[in-house]
């Protein structure tokens, strides 16, 4: 296989955009939380302990109930 062929077959990493929108009547709805250091046109990933900013690291634990 060559580098070429090698590099088309890697898929994609990142925010599906079907994932981090949602349209309800009218209106374009975040689904996911933006950070709060890097403002409002970056995602932050949802995990079930945790939501964090690819971006700069932030993070966010969920509370232990």
């Amino acid at each position: 296989m060559t580098m070429a062929k090698a590099a088309a077959a890697k898929k994609s990493k990142g925010v599906s955009k079907k994932d981090a929108y949602k349209v309800e009547g009218d209106k374009v709805v975040r689904t996911k939380p933006a950070c709060p250091k890097c403002g409002p046109g970056v995602f932050m990933a949802v995990h079930k302990d945790r939501t964090s900013c690819g971006n700069c690291g932030y993070t966010e634990f969920n509370k232990k109930e």
